[in-house]
């Protein structure tokens, strides 16, 4: 595209230059006040006078479902789908989506990144490894058990699966009931000859889906247990496997430790070796990315692998469009292109985005439409903050919100930059722990952040965007069908660690925000990809034309 093409026209009534704090609040959605909205019990002062001090200047939209691209309206929105809808400023059909299309026509089984894995059909093993799980956030059962039926169908004779458990985006304790159905699968295909079984396990957060090269072990843990067959704990079958791991009180259905499983000489079943095939069939990218480089790159320096198995690997998707990696796929991503980032650094805005590392890339990666690195390195600056490792985050709640904050308030008080754009992690991050006391805990931490932010532009007169990319830490517990909290056998509480389907709260404001410029009270299916037109406004430029409409209206005062 010719630079011309990228030029966007001045808007009319509002100046150009200003300076913008555009904040996501990670895991902040809009429900009904009770004891498990951890959003309602925390003091959060500024998001509240926010919400009641200018009613006008405030308002909801939503974060899941087909406004950001996902199959349907019980589709809980992810932070990656709601940051791509943040910077695209377009709804595209979104990872699920995409494998659900291609799965339903046939057509994953046309692709050259199937034709090249089913080379090894013949004398190898098939491995597929990804989060056993309904969640619909990084991944879905029924697409796993239509590839098993199709790749089954299409000449692969020996499949090994190497599950991890999930217990965060569906609820803790469900992994015993996915394990037990994807057993009988496999049972299946074994009366049809096909010699299929499970080879080993783990839980998300502690073997195999670390991401943003948090902690190097948790692939480690993976890889050992996946590809040399050795894990501390070995069973005869993963049902039982899952069952007595997950017997110590301490040890949820996420942080399963790693299992591989032996046939009756103690030997692992299905270690993965040269010749074979593998596919990770997660969709969702950011938990992926580690392991892929793990499985790929011949040049390899974050752990041991003791040995690298000559494979041939496929992603369900690509997962890094600009490292390229997998090099082969099952599925084509999204095409993302002219995201506001780049329009804007186009028309010579400056920008700062700054995170800590677990959502250091939605800010970049994800918001820039699935494309690392900077558009223009003289007009950007990328911070990353790095977050505690070694821990779970509701040990430290307040996790780097106020490193943020004040990383945020340096760059705007610098006058170096017209956007200033930060992820605050807090409330989704512990929200999905479970632990209810902690996630009060973040979100007032989290508050205390966008405080911080906003004293800064009141200083240099700019203008503030609040907003979030989904629901969490407003609903902690699971409810009955008449919203009730729902409880256990044991008469207890059923914690929800996952996302929701609640719509998230937009608020703007600021010294630099023209008197008659407010939020539009129409669009009642606004979703995060209305914002990417409203903050090109605010910066003082008419939106591309197909973008979604902007959220902000000037009226006569």
């Amino acid at each position: 595209m010719e630079n011309t093409q990228w030029k966007l026209k001045q808007h009319g009534r509002i100046p150009r230059n200003n300076t913008i704090a555009l904040v996501v609040l990670d895991g902040w959605g809009e429900n009904k006040p009770d004891q498990y909205n951890c959003i309602h019990v925390a003091e959060t002062p500024t998001m509240d006078k926010l919400k009641e001090g200018a009613p006008e200047k405030w308002r909801l939209i939503k974060a899941h479902g087909t406004a950001v691209g996902l199959p349907s309206e019980d589709d809980m929105g992810n932070s990656e789908v709601g940051h791509n809808a943040l910077g695209a400023g377009r709804i595209f059909a979104q990872g699920a989506k995409l494998v659900d299309i291609a799965l339903a026509s046939g057509k994953i089984y046309d692709g050259e990144g199937f034709k090249y894995i089913k080379e090894s059909f013949e004398t190898g093993t098939l491995h597929l490894i990804g989060l056993l799980s309904d969640g619909g956030v990084h991944s879905r059962l029924d697409q796993l058990q239509l590839l098993l039926k199709g790749a089954s169908e299409r000449g692969a004779k020996r499949i090994r699966v190497h599950i991890l458990t999930d217990g965060r985006d569906v609820l803790d304790g469900s992994s015993v009931g996915f394990v037990e159905t994807l057993e009988k699968d496999l049972s299946d295909l074994r009366a049809k000859g096909i010699d299929a079984q499970i080879a080993s396990g783990g839980g998300r957060m502690y073997v195999t889906m670390d991401r943003y090269e948090n902690d190097w072990n948790v692939v480690k843990r993976g890889w050992d247990a996946q590809v040399l067959g050795e894990a501390p704990h070995k069973f005869r079958n993963a049902v039982e496997a899952v069952k007595k791991l997950r017997e110590d009180p301490k040890i949820s259905d996420q942080y399963i430790p790693p299992f591989v499983i032996v046939d009756e000489n103690d030997k692992a079943v299905g270690p993965i070796v040269d010749g074979d095939a593998v596919v990770t069939f997660n969709f969702r990218a950011d938990r992926m990315v580690m392991v892929a480089k793990a499985l790929e790159y011949e040049d390899f320096d974050k752990f041991d692998r003791v040995r690298f198995p000559k494979i041939r690997y496929a992603g369900m998707l690509e997962y890094d469009g600009e490292l390229k990696l997998p090099s082969h796929y099952l599925v084509s991503p999204p095409e993302i292109d002219r995201t506001s980032g780049e329009y804007l650094v186009h028309n010579g805005v400056r920008t700062f985005a700054c995170s800590e590392t677990v959502k250091f890339g939605h800010v970049t990666f994800f918001w820039n439409g699935n494309r690392s690195g900077y558009f223009n390195q003289e007009l950007e600056e990328y911070v990353e903050i790095p977050s505690d490792v070694g821990i779970t985050f509701n040990v430290q709640p307040k996790m780097k919100a106020i490193e943020i904050a004040e990383r945020a308030k340096k760059a705007i008080l610098s006058r170096r930059f017209h956007q200033i754009r930060v992820n605050i992690p807090n409330s989704d991050m512990v929200g999905h722990t479970g632990d209810i006391e902690a996630t009060v805990v973040a979100c007032k931490a989290a508050d205390a952040a966008v405080k911080m932010i906003i004293d800064a532009i009141e200083q240099v007169g700019g203008i503030y965007v609040i907003t979030a990319d989904h629901g969490n830490a407003e609903d902690m517990v699971k409810r009955n069908k008449s919203g009730e909290p729902a409880l256990g056998k044991d008469g207890k509480i059923q914690v929800l660690t996952s996302h929701t389907l609640q719509p998230v709260p937009i608020a703007i404001g600021g010294p630099g925000l023209p008197n008659d410029v407010r939020l539009r009270s129409d669009l009642p299916g606004a979703g995060l990809a209305n914002v990417a037109a409203t903050v090109i406004n605010l910066h003082g430029y008419e939106a591309p034309a197909d973008y979604e409409p902007s959220l902000i209206e000037v009226y006569d005062a």
